[in-house]
C-alpha cells in the first residue's frame, strides 16, 4: 500500500474507475451476445437486439472502453450476420 496521501487517493480513484469500466464492458459483451444469439435463433426481435448492441458499442467507443475501430468492426459483423440470416 502506498504511503503518500495523493497516491492512496489515486489507488482509490483507479479502483472505482476499474469497477465502473468492468461493469460497462460486461454489459457491452452481454448486449453483443444477445444480438448474436437472437440472429442465430432467427428471432423476430433480432433487429431490436442488434440495434441495442450497436448502440452499446457506440457508447463504449465514446467512453473509450473499446477502440472505435473495434466497435465499428463488431457492428459491421453483427449487421452482416443479420442480413445473411434474412
Amino acid at each position: 500500500m502506498a504511503n503518500i496521501k495523493s497516491s492512496i487517493k489515486d489507488i482509490i480513484t483507479s479502483a472505482k474507475k476499474t469497477e465502473r469500466n468492468r461493469a460497462a464492458t460486461s454489459g457491452l459483451k452481454t448486449a453483443v451476445r444477445k444480438a448474436e444469439k437472437a440472429i442465430a435463433a432467427k428471432d423476430p426481435a433480432a433487429k431490436e437486439a442488434v440495434a441495442a448492441s450497436q448502440s452499446a458499442l457506440d457508447v463504449a467507443a465514446k467512453k473509450k472502453l473499446v477502440h472505435p475501430n473495434t466497435a465499428a468492426r463488431k457492428k459491421s459483423r453483427i449487421a452482416r450476420k443479420l442480413n445473411a440470416a434474412k
